[in-house]
């Protein structure tokens, strides 16, 4: 008997693959992004009645996984879980992107955004942002700031401070954020604005101080911390969002079905638990409202990255 139906299993491949829904992650596993889909994944197998795969396709910041999804079949049974980078900075400095956000893949719901900290070694001379923006502007290029590389997410929100408090400092940019914020602690760079998740450890354990965070209200976990728009400068919004989309062209009701599925994930008290200690917000919008929120920011990092003449190297 269980010969005849593994048999009938293998002669119907498209039943087998309704039943599975394949997640990819445009990451390594152990960052964020695989914590968040092992997070979702038992609650989503148990909401859409699919068994759940995590398919990890890392490279180019996130964009080599959803080029992936890009391509996928249009049938609903991949998504994606992307990032602020390969969706709304990415395409405004690459120079050929293998796909555009906007027109090949299809929203499906914003999951968390995580703010960024402005954070300094415990040891450093700025007790607050006024203190640093201060010793920025007696020395223009003297304060170094890390980032996880030229064009990620911590890079932009550094340049976005940078702009706004019209001073000069000078990018450090590293292979990933957990070199960058090594250095930090060690003394060896100055200053980093790095997500909440990576730094909170660091800033607890009394390593990094805290000077404000890219929210427009306070981080509950670090109620102490000013925004920065409290610390005196306006218009230093910045995040890190993860997001599930799909490949354009997937049927309306499955888009529904998908996005249904998700928010019956994040609704678990669980859940909701694991993703709130990642140091984010909670969204769970609907597809339309994530298409605008990509919209949004992409023309947002477009103008930072104009102003502040940036380029790959």
């Amino acid at each position: 008997m269980k010969r005849r139906m593994l048999l009938a299993t293998l002669a119907t491949p498209a039943l087998a693959q309704e039943q599975l829904l394949r997640i990819i992650i445009p990451f390594p596993p152990g960052g964020p992004a695989d914590t968040i889909a092992r997070t979702l994944e038992r609650p989503l197998r148990a909401a859409l009645g699919q068994a759940v795969v995590l398919d990890h396709r890392s490279g180019a910041g996130g964009v080599v996984g959803m080029e992936a999804v890009a391509r996928a079949r249009a049938d609903g049974q991949t998504v994606g879980l992307g990032s602020t980078g390969a969706l709304v900075i990415a395409p405004h400095l690459m120079a050929r992107m293998p796909y555009d956000p906007l027109r090949d893949l299809a929203p499906v719901t914003e999951v968390l955004a995580v703010p960024q900290l402005l954070v300094v070694p415990a040891a450093f001379a700025a007790v607050d942002v006024a203190g640093l923006v201060a010793m920025a502007r007696a020395a223009p290029g003297s304060i170094a700031y890390a980032s996880a590389g030229i064009g990620s997410s911590l890079h932009l929100a550094a340049e976005l401070f940078r702009q706004k408090a019209g001073i000069e400092i000078t990018h450090v940019p590293y292979r990933g954020a957990a070199p960058a914020i090594t250095d930090v602690v060690a003394g060896r760079v100055q200053m980093m604005l790095g997500d909440v998740t990576g730094l909170l450890p660091q800033v607890r354990g009394g390593a990094l101080r805290a000077l404000g965070i890219t929210a427009a209200t306070r981080f509950a976990g670090l109620p102490n911390v000013p925004t920065i728009a409290e610390a005196g400068i306006e218009g230093v919004i910045s995040d890190t969002f993860y997001g599930v989309l799909a490949p354009a062209g997937v049927p309306g009701p499955r888009i529904a079905a998908l996005h249904a599925g998700f928010l019956a994930a994040l609704a678990e008290p669980e859940t909701r638990a694991a993703l709130a200690a990642q140091g984010g917000t909670i969204i769970g919008s609907t597809p339309d409202e994530f298409a605008a929120r990509l919209r949004a920011s992409s023309a947002r990092w477009a103008e930072v990255i104009r102003a502040g003449n940036i380029r790959m190297e």
